[in-house]
């Protein structure tokens, strides 16, 4: 059986947090979600679940390949939803919600990276 790494258990977690608060307190999301995409509550709640899964697939080093790849995926998707919360706060933000919503952009790729590294932990 591979060993999971700290970085794969992190992302595991991140996901696991982040697909709850998708559920518990959904607005936050619903208002990054891109202008032009509809039914703004029910992609919330998709990708919640689609987070929920991955978390769950990242821990077992069975389903660890198909989760890194399927996060590495989700990441990409719901990056389009991180542009529209900068681009929004730079027209009513607080100075530091703008600089905090631009700097977190390039942090995808690093995530994006261990999702990719997490799908490579699996059992021989």
């Amino acid at each position: 059986m591979a060993t999971r790494s700290k970085t794969t258990t992190g992302l595991s977690v991140l996901f696991g947090v982040l697909g709850v608060l998708h559920f518990v307190k959904p607005e936050p999301f619903e208002k990054i979600v891109p202008k032009v995409l509809p039914r703004k509550k029910e992609l919330v709640y998709a990708s919640g679940v689609a987070e929920l899964a991955c978390a769950a697939g990242l821990l077992h080093p069975r389903t660890r390949r198909v989760a890194g790849l399927a996060s590495a995926g989700l990441l990409v998707a719901v990056f389009p939803a991180n542009v529209q919360m900068a681009a929004d706060l730079q027209r009513k933000g607080s100075p530091r919600a703008k600089a905090i919503a631009w700097a977190r952009l390039p942090f995808q790729l690093p995530l994006i990276k261990w999702a990719l590294k997490a799908a490579r932990e699996t059992s021989p």
